[in-house]
């Protein structure tokens, strides 16, 4: 059985108009969220959903959560409807789910964790056991009885997958994780991550991090727009590119010719034109296409030809970054 199923998923809002209701003529706009997603997460797998702000990940891991209902299509967590059996879905998995306070900062962590047993239905015999085990796996054991507003980022993290993991669910759903956290945390944060499907957890997994999704998941599903674009192995995912080669460019100058220059070239495919970092420093260009290392000269000079000085040329291995690119002709990032 598949820990994870969604089917045709899709969900529509009401557009907000500047008009009163009294003056507004027809049934209301619509705006869809996310546009007929399906895939599966098999048990103990990590499943990364990849994709920009606003490609409707959050959207997608609510309606699994059971916090939002589906406008079409059906969602499944260990063969339980998520709109028609929502307790039972709630039994068999825990969430961190991006801007959403899952904590109570006026108490301690392990108030916290003592309070939310209690919801989770833990046995009472074993809450005191439970919250201890927590406390020192998430190495918050030192700092357990001080209220949680004077913890930093990275703690009220842990502490949030800690809750989560209260009741022993064997599936975790985790919305941006590490969104918002130093490297230092985040790297942290992505270890126990690890740990947590070594446990035989299955584990899905939004992010907008390229570097994120590549080294915890087992296969990715990319989105955009609604809609899932692409979905397998990073690795597969990446030797998409092999038969392209990616090309970045580090150029000073240039106006605003300066993409449609680089694509005229024979072969390329796709060209994302990076913001420098000040505004005498080289920025960086990244091309794709089909045989571009013999087509190095004429890059350089339709960058000239666009009034900019080539710097540096590199021939780099395909990142997630560059798939999405690939597939939707515009950075990750954007």
């Amino acid at each position: 059985m598949h820990a994870i199923v969604a089917e045709h998923l899709r969900k529509e809002y009401p557009k907000r108009s500047a008009q009163p209701l009294w003056r507004r003529r027809g049934p209301a706009e619509r705006f869809t969220a996310v546009e007929d997603v399906s895939f599966e997460v098999r048990a103990g797998e990590v499943f990364g959903l990849l994709g920009p702000n606003g490609a409707g990940k959050t959207t997608t891991i609510r309606m699994i959560a059971t916090l939002l209902e589906p406008s079409a299509g059906r969602a499944l967590v260990a063969g339980f409807d998520t709109v028609r059996q929502p307790a039972e879905v709630r039994r068999r998995l825990g969430a961190v789910l991006a801007g959403e306070r899952s904590l109570y900062w006026k108490l301690t962590g392990r108030e916290n964790l003592q309070y939310f047993a209690v919801l989770y239905d833990v046995p009472a015999s074993r809450v005191r056991a439970r919250v201890e085990e927590l406390l020192q796996r998430f190495d918050l054991a030192a700092r357990a009885d001080e209220l949680v507003e004077r913890y930093s980022t990275g703690m009220k993290q842990r502490l949030s997958i800690a809750r989560a993991l209260l009741a022993d669910p064997p599936v975790l759903l985790l919305d941006e994780p590490t969104l918002g956290l130093d490297p230092q945390s985040a790297r942290n944060l992505r270890e126990i991550i690890r740990e947590i499907a070594a446990e035989g957890r299955t584990v899905l997994l939004t992010t907008h991090y390229m570097e994120e999704a590549d080294q915890l998941s087992d296969r990715i599903a990319i989105m955009d727009k609604g809609r899932i674009v692409a979905l397998d192995t990073p690795e597969r995912l990446k030797a998409r590119l092999d038969q392209e080669a990616v090309v970045r460019l580090w150029l000073t100058g240039g106006d605003g010719r300066l993409r449609e220059s680089l694509l005229a070239v024979p072969g390329v495919t796709a060209v994302q034109v990076d913001d420098a970092p000040a505004p005498d420093d080289p920025r960086r260009v990244t091309v794709q296409g089909a045989e571009l290392r013999g087509a190095l000269p004429s890059l350089v000079a339709a960058a000239a030809a666009a009034g900019a000085r080539t710097d540096r040329v590199e021939i780099d291995e395909p990142t997630l970054e560059d798939v999405f690119l690939h597939l939707t002709g515009r950075a990750l990032r954007d």
